[in-house]
C-alpha cells in the first residue's frame, strides 16, 4: 500500500541508534544516508526514512498518529519492544494480545526518542509465521 514513510527527527545522533536497532529487528538495513538522516529498506520495496523536516522548521509529532510495522511472529514484536526500550524509546503498550481488534492481534507500542509513536504487530497465531494480511 505504501512506497515509503518519513518520520521527522531533529536530533539525528540520538535517533539513529534507536532506528538502527528497531529496523534490524525487522531485517531492514540502511539503504541511504544523508547529512542528518537516512533511509532503511530495499530500493524497490517499502522504505522508512528519518530526518529533519524538509521545510527546515522544527519537527513535531502528530497526536493520534502512529506507524505500525508488520511482524512475522510474536517473538519479533517482543524483540521490537525490547530493542526500542534499550535504545532510548519509551513504552506505550507492552507486547500482548489486543483481542478487541481481532483474536490473534499481538502488538506492542513505543515512542521513539523524539516522541513519535511506533508499533509492531503480528496478525497470526503462534503456530503461523507469516506476514501480511489477517487470515
Amino acid at each position: 500500500m505504501f512506497s515509503h514513510v518519513t518520520i521527522g527527527i531533529d536530533d539525528f545522533a540520538r535517533a539513529e541508534p534507536f532506528y538502527d536497532a528497531v529496523m534490524a529487528v525487522f531485517g531492514h538495513a540502511e539503504l541511504i544516508r544523508y547529512e542528518r538522516g537516512k533511509g532503511y529498506g530495499a530500493p524497490t520495496g517499502a522504505k522508512l526514512f528519518i530526518g529533519p523536516a524538509f521545510d527546515g522548521n522544527p519537527v513535531t509529532t502528530g497526536n493520534g498518529t502512529h506507524i505500525a510495522f508488520v511482524a512475522a511472529d510474536r517473538e519479533t514484536v517482543d524483540a521490537f519492544h525490547a530493542a526500542a526500550l534499550s535504545h532510548g524509546g519509551s513504552d506505550e503498550g507492552a507486547p500482548g494480545l489486543r483481542p478487541h481488534y481481532h483474536p490473534d492481534y499481538y502488538g506492542a507500542y513505543v515512542r521513539d526518542p523524539e516522541g513519535n509513536k511506533l508499533q509492531a504487530v503480528c496478525h497470526f497465531r503462534p503456530d503461523r509465521k507469516e506476514s501480511g494480511q489477517r487470515p
